[in-house]
């Protein structure tokens, strides 16, 4: 909350508690967001949990709360509208508050007081012996844009990535490899070459079924606990997946608390597996052990060890709830996965709401759309290779550098440090791309509007950093104190300071929400005013006074700007 609303936030606390309710019940109904149309006010506040909790008609609350707060040095009036009071700051208040609060790095602006919120966030979790491609690439953005915004608001983050080392499909590479594999093909392109031996599995088992028999048996002598040539292989099939993970990583600023695969919890399984029995849930099915769910709505039972006596994704998840749970006690696990896999989530937290677990209300499932691509037809579907392939994300990520290259080769030829810059602007527009609308919305992948440097893009909002970076590098003045600045002289800067006052907001929903996208909105939304004020108000050539204060501003935009690109794992360049 910045410094404005604080002042405001005071103030009414003091007027609800004259109208009979203390400040200890009314803070936590107190919420100042942007009203719906800027016209009316900077910012807005609905009476309806207050007006309950006062036994009143939330327009007469809405019209008492307006005449109470009279005008000061920084409230410049409060009109109530219906159930909503809507506020607005002295404009000099509004520049020297919001400027003042950025360029300390207080919080909203910079990083909240730690709070006692614990998250563990499920994200990114790609199966070993596969390529890392273009589908992995939506819960890896999303989550790790989570992980920085939920740290941005003071909570305790674990990002977790859980990793698929386990179960059936890591049975089948194991069989595929000990088939037809060959270390010295697999050491020139660890993940093609694994790629290329799954799908030759896939061919194979439709004509030879007794390939997924030999792949069930390699399962179970993996469960064994024994010191076999399956385990010796998994270690080292892993091993080399983990190394060819870390060059995407590297590239998308990805970084992990723990990398806790589905095979961590091979020796905490049957511990949950007697904990849900102990609740007298456990059912047998044809041999198998499941639990019912019709009572939550959920037709379709979890299976939880099948008839063989192997475990399954839910056997590991529900072990991984029980560890999470004892380990880091958080009051939100994030699991950041697919939309495809609702009913999973669905089951995982049916079992545990059983099962009468608190943990259960921690666990959400984050879902996302695909992401789509045009076909030859010009038609939207799920991405591939035009030989229907997975698609390599390091290939797409090289691509949109390559391109990026192209564009500084035409526009700047003389840019120092091209490829450095290439690299954050192309890896940026591909990370901007997918965060900047609903993560529940499929993600279209055009090229163009990707990479295009006007409307919604990355490289529209990396180069609003450029140029404010540029406008400070060419003025012979320094970034001016914040105590010789005359605020009055940024009066008409006042849709700019309001994209910057709604930042905490922002930020504050994107967690409730899980939904990095209205930070990226925010983005577009600053770099837009402060491309609009440059262009009609100039910097260094005003008279000192006026130049002062729009210095200030600059730098402000500028930190802020890279601020809420950095939740999103983007760092912008300096100079594009």
């Amino acid at each position: 909350m910045s410094q404005l609303q604080r002042h405001l936030r005071d103030r009414l606390l003091d007027a609800l508690q004259g109208l009979g309710l203390s400040r200890t019940d009314a803070e936590p109904m107190l919420r100042l967001e942007p009203p719906k149309n800027r016209e009316h006010g900077d910012v807005a506040l609905g009476a309806f949990q207050l007006a309950k909790a006062m036994g009143k008609a939330p327009p007469a609350l809405a019209a008492e709360l307006a005449a109470a707060i009279a005008p000061d040095a920084t409230v410049a009036a409060a009109v109530a509208a219906g159930p909503f009071v809507n506020f607005r700051f002295q404009r000099a208040a509004l520049a020297r508050d919001v400027l003042t609060d950025i360029l300390q790095n207080a919080a909203p602006y910079g990083p909240a007081a730690k709070s006692k919120e614990v998250v563990c966030i499920d994200f990114s979790s790609p199966n070993i012996a596969k390529p890392f491609h273009i589908g992995h690439m939506r819960s890896t953005v999303i989550g790790t844009s989570l992980c920085r915004i939920h740290r941005h608001l003071g909570a305790t983050v674990h990002g977790i990535n859980h990793l698929g080392d386990w179960g059936m499909p890591f049975a089948k590479m194991m069989t595929a490899y000990m088939h037809w594999g060959d270390e010295t093909e697999l050491q020139k392109a660890p993940m093609r070459y694994m790629f290329d031996l799954y799908k030759r599995y896939s061919k194979e088992a439709k004509d030879n079924p007794a390939l997924d028999d030999e792949a069930a048996k390699h399962f179970q002598a993996l469960e064994s606990g024994d010191d076999n040539k399956e385990r010796r292989m998994w270690q080292f099939l892993r091993d080399e997946s983990l190394k060819a993970f870390q060059g995407p990583y590297e590239r998308l600023s990805v970084t992990f608390d723990a990398i806790t695969g589905e095979s961590f919890f091979e020796d905490k399984m049957e511990d949950a597996m007697q904990r849900v029995a102990k609740k007298g849930i456990l059912e047998t099915s044809e041999g198998a052990e499941v639990v019912t769910l019709k009572e939550q709505g959920i037709a379709t039972p979890c299976l939880l060890r099948k008839s063989d006596g192997t475990t399954l994704y839910h056997t590991r998840d529900l072990a991984a709830v029980f560890y999470r749970e004892s380990t880091y006690h958080p009051t939100r696990i994030l699991y950041i996965v697919g939309a495809e896999q609702k009913l999973h989530f669905d089951q995982l937290k049916g079992v545990l709401v059983k099962m009468k677990e608190p943990i259960a209300a921690a666990v959400e499932h984050v879902p996302f759309g695909l992401v789509l691509s045009k076909n030859d037809e010009g038609k939207w579907e799920k991405f591939a290779s035009r030989s229907g392939n997975a698609v390599f994300l390091d290939e797409i990520l090289d691509e949109a550098v390559r391109k990026v290259t192209k564009v500084i080769a035409e526009k700047n030829p003389d840019l120092e440090d091209k490829d450095r810059i290439a690299e954050q602007v192309g890896v940026a527009a591909i990370v901007f791309n997918d965060l900047k609308n609903s993560r529940i919305k499929d993600v279209k992948f055009d090229w163009e509007t990707m990479l295009n440097f006007e409307g919604e893009t990355g490289p529209y909002v990396s180069y609003a950093c450029a140029r404010l970076s540029s406008i400070l590098r060419k003025s012979e003045q320094s970034v001016p104190a914040i105590d010789k600045v005359d605020f009055s002289q940024l009066a008409d800067a006042e849709k700019v300071l309001l994209v910057m006052l709604d930042f905490g907001t922002a930020v504050q929903r994107a967690a409730e929400q899980s939904e990095p996208s209205i930070v990226t909105a925010h983005t577009i939304a600053l770099a837009g005013e402060i491309h609009s004020y440059l262009r009609d108000h100039h910097v260094l050539g005003a008279e000192p006074a006026v130049r002062d204060a729009r210095l200030l501003l600059v730098e402000a935009a500028r930190r802020l700007l890279v601020t809420g690109l950095s939740l999103l794992g983007i760092t912008p360049p300096e100079r594009m």
